[in-house]
């Protein structure tokens, strides 16, 4: 190697001393952030009815803020977002939670470092779910997944009663992903903004992975240290908070934006 090249620490420690300058966060409340991480969700095409469901975690124990069930990602705004408890009884706003939420409960209990969580069936993260297939880290816009989604096999059913949670829990470990197989994926984020950016992440990635497949065949995985590396960058606070800002001033442009 050449003396006078700079290394990659050099750059990656002055990248994330320059981008906590200059890339700010957004004053928003938590509901305003998952309204737009719902329309974010919309706007990547992970609309899938009413089974698409989006969390966050409450200051109560054993209570979280969800989207009022019977509406799409797509018309949430902030006033729309309930705080129910465990037994999914609404304690602050009107109407009920999404039945099949209750096993993002099991995920907070297990994961005291999970504060948001993202579940829906989206076309591609869906399709290798249904095709059974756990995620190939096989291109840099996927690493921040590598060693970070995990794979459940076998499907528990419709999540809406304590088995399903429990195995799901289980079956996530300590990862910050899951693909449900027959089913859908599971994002879970130290932030909603993370789950959001893991959320967009994945359904590209399994795009991805299902496209070169389907025209090369077997994919090759990423080096695991390269993509270590990556996976760590990636998900630096200043990234992942300034893609979703992104997002944000993108779902403006959107027929109803968020109110």
């Amino acid at each position: 190697m050449r003396d006078d090249l700079r290394t990659k620490e050099y750059f990656d420690e002055r990248a994330t001393r320059e981008m906590a300058q200059h890339l700010k966060d957004a004053p928003r409340s938590m509901k305003e952030t998952l309204a737009y991480a719902c329309r974010i969700l919309a706007m990547t095409g992970q609309e899938a009815g009413l089974a698409g469901q989006i969390s966050a975690r409450s200051e109560r124990p054993d209570a979280y803020w969800t989207l009022r069930f019977g509406l799409g990602f797509d018309e949430a705004t902030p006033d729309d977002f309930i705080e129910v408890d465990q037994d999914l009884n609404t304690l602050t706003g009107e109407g009920m939670a999404n039945p099949a939420t209750r096993f993002h409960l099991w995920v907070y209990r297990a994961r005291k470092d999970v504060n948001s969580i993202v579940h829906t069936h989206s076309p591609w993260a869906s399709a290798l779910a249904a095709a059974r297939q756990p995620l190939v880290i096989a291109q840099m816009d996927m690493t921040p997944l590598h060693d970070d989604c995990a794979f459940l096999a076998d499907w528990p059913g419709v999540p809406i009663a304590d088995q399903e949670g429990v195995l799901i829990s289980e079956a996530l470990g300590t990862k910050r992903s899951i693909i449900l197989a027959h089913h859908g994926y599971l994002t879970a984020g130290c932030s909603i903004e993370e789950a959001t950016y893991l959320s967009v992440y994945l359904e590209r990635a399994a795009r991805m992975q299902l496209r070169a497949q389907a025209a090369y065949g077997a994919l090759t995985p990423v080096n695991d240290a390269l993509a270590r590396e990556a996976h760590d960058y990636l998900l630096k606070p200043s990234i992942v908070n300034g893609t979703f800002n992104y997002w944000c001033r993108q779902t403006k442009a959107m027929p109803s934006a968020v109110r």
